[in-house]
């Protein structure tokens, strides 16, 4: 096969790949979405095994099939409720690969360089006066992004160095950052913003040290740079993301998305390798806009997410005064046999739970009763943008009732019960009346305005980012005790 039939399948790959993403917008569309994925990755790979370049067949072949087998045993293991945790171990795989490719461009253009060194042949080329084809060199002797290598000027040369470096630069950050957001996700590392003494200017230095090695490798050409901005680079990824608190890590994971995908265009333009520059480039902006848009959300600022500079507060948080007060599964039937309107708000705890069937077949027996039962979802609930979204739609939960937080918030002084389940952050008004908190200035869903509101929980802890909750202490709310499952068919079994 030729380089034409490489460059085609690359474009319909990546036409695929953009229908692939706008289809995720979208619940009802998002089944056909992934297919397209898949067949766009499965017609790439294809194209790059079979075109200029290709070799070491068995050995490619091999190292599929053991990926391929990996990823299946991976996706059987892991719960909906380690889908956050899995992403973000993905974007550290994706952030290492573009270090070790970038190390793998800096080898092989060394490995030209003393090629044409041994002939006697000046390297870089100048286009105007020497072709790599004039040399008498045996140019078939290079392969794949050799054989690229081995015709490009001096201008040319700088500018792939340039493309290296920054690729190696930021899937180090991507790598390291990705990492902790893992052990912050999973509990294996502390949820509250850790920063070592010096806090930004340890990053700052960090980067100056990573710039001054640019100017260093363009001029030698040496590998010690390189490896010196790496270290560089994982500091700050490691420093970025431990500055950031628990209650912000959905746009951490969004970042780090981004973070990959920016890694992933900068390889591709040190390989030539135009699929790789688009896809990169549409996982990059697509991840940003996603952060952008969560930040609106989350009252936050963009540059300060990331530069890692949010998740403290500038004093001590108001204390929160009164009790919590139980109910039972008596208490909450009984609320809702009396309620016209029913607002169900789902959180990470209905996820670690399971309990999303439990919450579908509630909705049915209530609006089997002519009750009008709506969700609300906020944009960072669960640890994971749409985490809420895909577990309902698991569920069969009807889309039209799924509600975004814009559409529903002003609702609730009129809403007869409010269900939270396994919630803490997006319902805490503390964002509203702390100015210390650590969500301070984060839109929240307004339950507290409803004329009742049953919190089902655990106990009495503050939960994963670690922050009290006054909702839980208001006249109008009472808590529902229990793991998620259990209380709601504790629930059904009093409501036909």
């Amino acid at each position: 096969m030729d380089f034409g039939f490489t460059t085609a399948a690359y474009v319909v790959a990546a036409v695929l790949f953009i229908l692939s993403l706008g289809g995720l917008s979208g619940q009802e569309s998002a089944k056909r979405a992934i297919w397209y994925g898949i067949v766009g990755m499965a017609l790439a790979v294809f194209a790059t095994l079979i075109g200029p370049g290709s070799g070491l067949w068995l050995l490619s072949l091999l190292l599929i099939a053991a990926g391929g087998a990996i990823g299946v045993v991976v996706a059987k293991r892991v719960q909906m409720t380690e889908m956050p945790q899995l992403v973000a171990a993905m974007h550290s795989l994706v952030g290492l690969a573009a270090v070790f490719v970038g190390y793998n461009a800096h080898i092989e253009l060394g490995r030209v360089m003393a090629a044409f060194a041994a002939a006697g042949v000046p390297y870089p080329v100048d286009a105007s006066v020497l072709l790599p084809a004039d040399t008498g060199m045996a140019l078939p002797d290079f392969r794949g992004f050799a054989e690229i290598l081995a015709h490009k000027t001096a201008v040319e040369v700088n500018i792939l160095r340039v493309e290296l470096f920054l690729g190696v630069f930021i899937g180090a950050v991507t790598f390291t950052g990705s990492v902790i957001a893992y052990g912050k996700l999973a509990g294996k590392v502390t949820s509250t913003a850790t920063k070592l003494p010096g806090g930004h200017l340890l990053n700052a230095g960090a980067a100056a040290i990573a710039l001054l090695c640019l100017f260093w490798y363009l001029g030698s050409g040496s590998f010690f740079p390189l490896f010196l901005m790496t270290l560089a680079a994982l500091f700050i990824g490691y420093h970025l993301i431990m500055g950031i608190g628990g209650a912000d890590m959905p746009v951490v994971v969004s970042m780090l998305n981004s973070y990959s995908g920016w890694a992933a265009a900068a390889i591709g333009f040190s390989l030539s390798n135009d699929l790789l520059i688009v896809v990169g480039a549409l996982v990059g902006s697509s991840g940003a806009i996603l952060s952008y848009i969560m930040c609106k959300a989350m009252n936050r600022n963009f540059v300060s997410v990331i530069l890692g500079g949010f998740g403290g507060s500038a004093g001590p948080a108001m204390e929160v005064e009164g009790e919590m007060v139980a109910t039972d599964a008596d208490g909450v039937a009984a609320a809702l046999e009396e309620a016209d309107s029913v607002v169900i708000v789902p959180g990470y705890g209905m996820a670690v739970a399971q309990a999303q069937s439990n919450v579908a077949e509630l909705t049915r027996r209530l609006r089997a009763q002519g009750k009008e039962v709506r969700f609300a979802i906020h944009p960072v609930a669960g640890r994971l943008p749409g985490h809420m979204n895909v577990l309902l739609a698991e569920a069969r939960v009807p889309y039209d009732i799924v509600l975004e937080m814009e559409e529903i918030n002003d609702d609730f002084p009129e809403t007869d019960v409010v269900i939270v389940i396994g919630s803490n952050d997006i319902v805490n008004p503390a964002a509203q009346d702390d100015p210390n908190s650590p969500i301070a200035g984060m839109p929240v869903l307004e339950v507290w305005k409803a004329k009742q509101v049953f919190v089902s929980k655990r106990g009495q802890g503050t939960g994963y980012s670690g922050i009290e909750n006054p909702l839980f202490f208001k006249d109008n709310t009472r808590m529902f005790y229990g793991d998620a499952k259990k209380s709601l068919d504790d629930l059904l079994t009093r409501i036909s």
